[in-house]
């Protein structure tokens, strides 16, 4: 292979294989990954903008059975720290969060053993009569895969009900690293690869937009994240043209912070921010279907996300007034709207806000 070769497929939207994407990301210098992401990014956002979001992120429940070896956030049943946020709790948030001007739930927890589809579509109705013009970004594929499991149905009917409820958009969380070798190990008890998948397929199929995500630097090996980039543009491909799929991708490093792997298994956080710039360039090379890479300020800080910006990313994502699980885990940056806002200034371009479409506000 060569190097100069696969940069130039990359100029025309073509896709580079799984192996091609490694020996890029192994071989080119970083200097030559972020320019060509840069010129991607040029094509996709033109205007000199970069967009952020004001919205909250709100745990349903800490209650969780997936097991994942990463996560110091979950609970069980039985514990005295299990609970389940009630609607009073989402009144006194949501208040706060418009008096901000924010309008946007980003609403996960734990796969709960007890919560079943009702108790959601339950939900979703209440916090939709109280605040009509609230948007809900709510749950993702684990949780789809997990309710769907309990009711015995499938994917597509859950969606359904969840949509009918009040679901606007799927977030891409528990993607992990989408491989089964690497599933199995730090998550055993939650969906396999295939599942997640296809939990984002029926979602496209029904018109509902999606995020995809990545948490990499523990277990997998560099061959994984890469194939993980070639499934979701895969499923990106297969959307009906009447629905956005997609619509970003936000990789992150593992934080390791008294989680399992690092305490029990000697697997610690191994992302450094020059792998981390090479992960989001390379993200935008092997994605052209996928239009947004939101860099993960939250994980990675305000100097390296602001660098992001010129190696193929256009988004900061949300200001993070509530962040419960990455936070626990050793991500201890934080934001406000100023701050933003100047950091996207002092990077060189316009901040500009936006909703979970991707639409300007």
């Amino acid at each position: 292979m060569n190097i100069q070769d696969l940069l130039n497929k990359t100029t025309s939207n073509e896709f580079l294989s799984a192996q091609e994407g490694l020996f890029l990301f192994e071989n080119a210098a970083l200097s030559d990954l972020i320019y060509y992401a840069n010129e991607m990014r040029k094509k996709n956002r033109h205007d000199g903008k970069v967009t952020w979001i004001i919205d909250r992120n709100v745990n349903i429940t800490n209650v969780c059975i997936s097991g994942c070896k990463f996560c110091n956030f979950y609970s069980s049943e039985k514990s005295s720290r299990a609970y389940i946020t009630t609607i009073e709790e989402y009144k006194l948030k949501i208040d706060e969060m418009m008096i901000i001007g924010g309008n946007q739930l980003l609403l996960q927890g734990g796969c709960h053993p007890g919560l079943g589809l009702e108790f959601y579509t339950n939900l979703f109705k209440e916090l939709k009569s109280l605040y009509p013009a609230l948007k809900l970004h709510a749950l993702g594929p684990a949780e789809v895969a997990h309710i769907s499991k309990m009711e015995g149905i499938g994917f597509t009917e859950t969606l359904i009900s969840l949509k009918e409820a009040g679901l606007d958009s799927l977030p891409g969380a528990g993607a992990e690293i989408l491989s089964d070798r690497v599933r199995s190990f730090v998550s055993p008890n939650k969906c396999n690869t295939q599942e997640w998948l296809d939990v984002m397929r029926a979602a496209h199929k029904l018109n509902i937009t999606t995020s995809a995500t990545m948490m990499f630097g523990h277990y997998e090996n560099l061959i994984e994240r890469m194939e993980h980039l070639v499934l979701l543009r895969n499923v990106q491909s297969e959307k009906p043209s009447t629905s956005k799929g997609f619509v970003a991708f936000i990789p992150w490093p593992f934080q390791d912070k008294d989680t399992a792997l690092s305490k029990h298994h000697n697997i610690h956080a191994n992302a450094t921010p020059i792998e981390y710039l090479r992960m989001i360039a390379i993200s935008r090379l092997m994605l052209p279907n996928i239009p947004n890479i939101q860099a993960s300020w939250l994980t990675v800080g305000y100097p390296v996300a602001q660098i992001c910006l010129h190696s193929g990313a256009n988004d900061f994502g949300s200001i993070m007034i509530e962040e419960n699980v990455v936070s626990v885990a050793g991500a201890t940056y934080t934001s406000d709207k100023e701050r933003m806002m100047t950091a996207i200034r002092d990077a060189g371009f316009k901040p500009q806000l936006r909703n979970q479409e991707y639409d300007y506000c």
